[in-house]
């Protein structure tokens, strides 16, 4: 698989040229349907298409077809298929230009990588595209103004992309030089100037720095192999993931935050959160671990080794090799999730809650809210004048005792609750105190979760 080249003036002619053609997720929703995820979805998508110049870009570059060149050339001009080949995106094939990746919009970010996955036959320096833990790790990261970020493991650069629209300075690093190499052409690609790679392992790249922001989604699967860059971290069990979590706290500057997806060891089935607890408790950071996945080993392994599902014997030994390793940790099973991390003075804390990827919405705000929420003690809750901060779908069943909370966005969390204390953060206004209010011990809890959960905010 060749790699990419971060030829910057190609690149932004590309990205010039892409976004004057309306290359952008919406659209290409409107033509092919829902998200094109898989080769084999890619024959009904290219049915759909007609011949505009934005459909000629699209099945090149987003359906990863070759194309004739003439083709191309009508569409992006000549000077874009100069950038094209410049940047090793496609090649010649005849009179045919071949796609060498694929370049997908995550909103108006234009994010080239290796394309389709090839499952057991991508190399061990394969790129992936915006994957569902990029997609929550984004969702997941805190957005505040900082002078500098730090995307641990960056891929493809999308956090290092995201991150550079609200930092003055971002370092991205990553020991897969085609990684970087996608990362400097996707910050061309969007005309981003304020982007640094870094050759390395983890943060030994940034020793003695501090940042405003730490983004990690590094390879942090609890894996016996070395097999995938993007995978598997040669780390034992989930030391991977408690390294991570130190060296981000250690690298935080006062204020900061940090979004760390990762995976631990399940020791005791009644405390499956036992180890991230302990690792966050010695940051001196306010942490908050969401849980998005409890699997026990074998589904564990099942998850990892789908590559490998057409070939039966293979796929029989990955299992049997990747439970025996966990049965060897000790392990009952594996959690997977993200950890957030906020550093601050005083008194830390740990609060722990499940998500639900599939619902997740962009958080930045919420996790913000929910942070600064902690200052304020649970101590005289009563007295305090709290307002709704974020929509919330207030659930009640006519002649049944229990209710639900819903946050409509964020975390999307849902509160199990009485009809009464639902009634109570209904009347919330931010004019009268919980006291004031008449609020019972259900209604006391449910405010405190409410609070926990950066869906309220308190009030002067």
């Amino acid at each position: 698989m060749k790699s990419p080249v971060p030829d910057r003036p190609a690149a932004e002619v590309l990205g010039a040229v892409l976004r004057d053609l309306g290359y952008e997720s919406d659209a290409i929703s409107d033509l092919v349907g829902d998200e094109v995820e898989e080769r084999e979805e890619v024959v009904v998508a290219e049915r759909r298409l007609s011949e505009s110049p934005l459909e000629t870009a699209i099945r090149l570059l987003y359906l990863e077809l070759g194309v004739p060149e003439g083709k191309v050339v009508a569409a992006f001009g000549s000077g874009g298929v100069d950038a094209l080949l410049a940047t090793n995106l496609v090649s010649r094939r005849g009179d045919e230009l071949v796609p060498l990746g694929r370049i997908l919009p995550v909103d108006d970010t234009l994010l080239a990588s290796d394309g389709f996955t090839r499952d057991a036959d991508d190399p061990p320096d394969y790129v992936a595209t915006y994957t569902p833990t990029a997609r929550t790790c984004d969702l997941l990261t805190p957005r505040p103004r900082v002078r500098r970020a730090l995307d641990v493991g960056t891929g493809s650069g999308i956090h290092a992309l995201l991150a550079a629209r609200h930092a003055d300075h971002v370092v991205a690093i990553d020991v897969n030089d085609r990684a970087l190499a996608y990362t400097e052409l996707n910050a061309a690609l969007n005309g981003l100037d304020n982007i640094e790679c870094r050759n390395g392992s983890f943060f030994a790249p940034v020793e003695g720095e501090t940042f405003g922001l730490v983004v990690c989604n590094a390879p942090f699967v609890v894996s016996p192999e070395q097999r995938w860059a993007y995978r598997d971290s040669g780390f034992r069990g989930d030391d991977v993931t408690a390294h991570v979590v130190s060296e981000a706290a250690a690298h935080l500057s006062p204020g900061g935050y940090a979004t760390l997806l990762g995976s631990w060891l399940i020791v005791d089935e009644d405390r499956p959160e036992q180890r991230p607890n302990a690792w966050v408790k010695g940051t001196g950071c306010d942490a908050w671990i969401l849980t998005s996945i409890e699997s026990d080993p074998l589904e564990h392994a099942a998850s990892w080794n789908g590559s490998f599902f057409a070939d039966a014997s293979t796929y029989a030994e990955a299992l049997e090799r990747w439970t025996s390793y966990i049965s060897e940790l000790g392990a009952r099973g594996v959690g997977e999730g993200a950890i957030l991390l906020h550093r601050k003075k005083g008194r830390t804390s740990v609060r722990i809650d499940e998500i639900d990827e599939d619902s997740l919405e962009e958080a930045d705000k919420q996790i913000r809210r929910a942070f600064a929420n902690r200052r304020q003690s649970s101590d005289g809750l009563l007295d305090l004048r709290l307002a709704r901060a974020m929509p919330l779908r207030l659930e009640r069943e006519l002649g049944r005792k229990s209710a639900e909370i819903v946050l409509a966005e964020g975390t999307c969390s849902i509160l199990p609750a009485t009809p009464s204390a639902v009634e109570l953060v209904e009347r919330l206004d931010g004019k009268k105190t919980l006291r004031k209010l008449g609020a019972d011990k259900q209604a006391v809890k449910l405010c405190r979760e409410l609070l926990g959960l950066g869906a309220l905010k308190i009030l002067d």
